[in-house]
């Protein structure tokens, strides 16, 4: 059997992120990278060739002027496999990028000799290339990428019927791809609220254990920021619940833009709150992105233009927020996860309190003495709040 390579997952992931309008960080827990090996190997079955390898663009990384993008090697076959995986090339070179561009077939019997051939990449593997048939892969109508296999075994070269079996198989990675962005999607979906494109609650209660138990066993603190808005109800009262939702889906736009580390789990706990995770971070650098977000917020003017909830601008400001800090430092990194998880949550939202006891858009770490009582009994916690 031939021994197919493809690019580690996490790397992969970046691939699939065409056409999603909140890009997440998850892991890839349905393989593109098992698809393209199976599709590679049953391409190699129908038409045996020495190599073999799927280029895709990076979504990215995409321009209007297709030569200016850059294909990158996903899964390849043959001995210098290994040299090729992760590779980028210019599609603006090569009969891998001219089939890119023109999203047509190209099947050369004597590479050299073709005008389209570029050596440079036989040259760095120290391989030979001697015919070439190379098939562009489609998602929908749009070229994402290129299928090649080189020298023909059992032949002189590739034919034309091999180009037409091999374009079958084109049509097949685009479902193959198609079908692990729709599989992605509906997982996403679920992990997600639709609202504001954060996660939900739900997820964030495992995502957080998760999280908590990876810092704990490499020694890391973990910063959890607890957000309530300020006021929140008089938005509602004053223009309506619909300007209310527009508002929390630019906050949480908002907060997707200036939390963007992939690590950082940023959810929608409920109402007008949210809370944010940073894994790594201690109380100086949670303090320090909490400010950078309690700033943006009170500066922002939201509903600013026309919105897919709110239909006309409104230009409300001075909406503001009250943000509390607890870190993993101060729960004494407790070994029961969700006892860690629970303490940390009450602890940051005690804070969250505190801060708007004193006068609201402000940032208020958490202090055992104070939030002691709350995050051992949450009945303590004051039940009703004006916002």
């Amino acid at each position: 059997m031939v021994d197919v390579l493809s690019l580690d997952p996490p790397a992969l992931e970046r691939f699939l992120e065409r056409q999603r309008a909140n890009p997440p960080h998850f892991p890839l827990e349905l393989s593109l990278a098992d698809n393209l090996v199976e599709v590679l190997r049953k391409a190699n079955e129908f038409v045996p060739s020495e190599a073999g390898s799927i280029l895709l663009d990076d979504p990215r990384e995409k321009h209007a002027d297709r030569s200016r993008n850059r294909l990158t090697f996903l899964a390849a076959f043959g001995d210098k496999a290994d040299q090729l995986v992760g590779q980028a090339i210019s599609a603006a070179r090569g009969i891998a990028g001219h089939v890119y561009q023109r999203g047509r077939a190209h099947l050369t019997t004597d590479a050299p000799t073709d005008r389209l051939f570029d050596p440079s990449m036989d040259r760095e593997t120290e391989y030979r290339t001697r015919s070439l048939v190379a098939i562009p892969i489609r998602i929908g109508v749009e070229v994402c990428g290129v299928l090649e296999l080189i020298n023909r075994r059992g032949a002189a070269h590739f034919s034309e019927r091999d180009r037409d079996l091999l374009e079958i198989f084109a049509d097949y990675i685009a479902i193959a791809i198609q079908n692990v962005l729709d599989g992605k999607l509906a997982h996403e979906f679920a992990k997600r609220d639709n609202l504001t494109g954060l996660y939900n609650d739900r997820y964030l209660h495992s995502a957080l254990e998760q999280a908590i138990s990876s810092a704990s066993a490499e020694g890391r603190d973990l910063a959890l920021l607890f957000l309530d808005l300020d006021f929140f109800k008089h938005v509602n009262d004053h223009h309506g619940h619909l300007a209310g939702s527009q508002v929390l889906r630019e906050v949480g736009h908002l907060l997707r833009k200036l939390v963007d580390e992939p690590p950082a789990i940023v959810a929608r706990y409920g109402g007008d709150e949210f809370v944010i995770a940073v894994p790594g971070y201690d109380a100086r650098q949670a303090t320090a992105l909490a400010e950078r977000i309690r700033a943006e917020i009170f500066a922002a003017t939201f509903c600013q233009r026309a919105g897919e909830i709110q239909t006309e601008p409104l230009h409300l400001t001075g909406i503001s927020c009250s943000i509390g800090i607890a870190t993993l430092a101060i729960t004494g990194q407790r070994r029961d996860l969700q006892a860690a998880k629970s303490l940390l949550l009450r602890l940051s939202d005690s804070a969250m309190y505190r801060a708007k006891e004193g006068g609201r858009n402000r940032i208020i770490e958490a202090d055992p003495s104070l939030d002691g009582a709350i995050a051992a009994d949450p009945r303590a916690l004051t039940p009703s709040k004006s916002g």
